[in-house]
């Protein structure tokens, strides 16, 4: 879901204007592609003139979307050529990954660089004081980097559930407190007062994997997010996959966790506050209450219960590897439906493949003839954040572009 301040800008068929705009962008994209690059490389991979890359170069220079970074030395005649790349200082965005313990943010300028970056405990018990946190997070950072609050172009804010363009408001993402109610993104536009995407964190993760972690060897994988809720990112072809109504991947519903067979009878009817079967069973809270049937003694936390099960204690290591064949049921349905070459598992219960592997591959091994390769994130805690800055950066190279040409 996007929003902001964006408008197409009013091309006219046939136009001057608009054939400097298509070589100007042209120029652009293929800098952004392949690094630094001559006028004359230029004028031969994009197929224009010498004298027309020239003048779309001055331009865009002058209108600082392009920078000069150094000279090479051409191999006729020894002829020495000024390379051009696009301004990383052009303008800046903003990630933030929202979860229930806690909220992460980072500004990154427009070559992906990271320049301020900071992690705050999620306290908040409403939706009106958790825009409060991100709005302050978000201009401390800015203030953080020496940086003023105009030069940033777009904001991404990865959040458990789904965004709803009908209702225009957050669904499944009960972890929140009353995160899903109406309003919300009103009070997120005034308060940041940008142009502003809300985007599930599962498939931020994902994206954040295809472009810093394991998603740049292959074009076909998932990401699972375990943690204090489940989800799913699919990238197929090197394309997320959103679903007719943008809730592919909300495998929290799938139709199994705790009771083996599915127990129709006194099953939960779905409604707003409803997590799903297999993410009840699975989450953070599920690992709780299966330690609990196990007799192990309070206090009692999904991260003790890991620690505790490196240790040897028995009763744990029976909790993750009924946790580890749980996971195997989910991931033998996706892989007979989706096929994809690698599964990724992140979150703070799926990072942990020390101990969950074992007992997951051995359940598979029984479910399905063939299976991909399953692998914890490169990524640690920060595929959501990195995802959103990924997400955030596609957005203003669009918008940068737009703001120059309306001007």
């Amino acid at each position: 879901m996007s929003v902001g301040n964006s408008h197409q800008p009013e091309y006219q068929a046939g136009t001057p204007s608009l054939l400097r705009a298509i070589n100007e962008r042209s120029l652009l994209e293929y800098l952004r592609s392949h690094g630094p690059t001559s006028r004359a490389q230029l004028a031969r991979v994009v197929g224009l003139s010498k004298p027309t890359v020239s003048q779309a170069l001055a331009s865009l220079e002058q209108a600082q979307l392009v920078r000069a970074v150094g000279q090479s030395v051409s191999n006729k005649g020894g002829r020495i050529a000024t390379l051009y790349e696009p301004n990383p200082e052009a303008g800046y965005v903003i990630g933030v990954d929202v979860g229930r313990g806690w909220v992460r943010a980072a500004v990154s300028n427009l070559a992906g660089h990271i320049v301020a970056r900071r992690d705050v405990p999620n306290t908040t018990q409403s939706a009106a004081s958790l825009v409060t946190l991100i709005n302050h997070l978000a201009r401390e950072l800015i203030a953080e980097a020496q940086l003023s609050w105009e030069q940033v172009v777009h904001t991404v804010i990865g959040t458990p559930g789904v965004f709803d363009e009908e209702s225009k408001r957050v669904r499944f993402a009960s972890n929140l407190p009353e995160w899903g109610r109406h309003g919300l993104l009103t009070e997120l536009q005034e308060a940041l007062g940008l142009s502003i995407s809300l985007e599930n964190d599962a498939n931020l993760a994902a994206l954040g994997e295809r472009r810093f972690g394991w998603g740049n060897e292959t074009q076909t994988f998932v990401y699972i997010l375990i943690g204090t809720g489940v989800g799913m990112g699919i990238v197929l072809n090197g394309s997320l996959y959103r679903g007719a109504n943008g809730a592919a991947g909300e495998i929290g519903f799938l139709p199994f966790g705790a009771t083996q067979p599915l127990d129709l009878e006194h099953a939960v009817e779905p409604n707003e506050g409803y997590l799903g079967m297999f993410e009840e069973a699975t989450s953070a809270q599920g690992i709780v209450h299966m330690a609990q049937a196990q007799g192990l003694s309070e206090p009692l936390s999904a991260k003790q219960i890991f620690a505790a099960a490196l240790q040897g204690e028995a009763k744990a290591l029976a909790v993750v590897e009924q946790e580890g064949q749980r996971l195997a049921l989910a991931i033998s349905a996706i892989v007979a439906i989706l096929d994809p070459e690698l599964i990724v598992l992140g979150g703070g219960i799926g990072q942990r493949t020390d101990l969950l592997l074992q007992p997951l591959e051995q359940t598979l091994r029984r479910l399905l003839p063939t299976r991909p390769r399953i692998v914890a994130t490169r990524l640690g805690n920060e595929s959501v954040l990195l995802g959103a800055v990924a997400t955030a950066l596609e957005f203003a190279h669009h918008l940068v572009f737009q703001r120059y040409f309306n001007s």
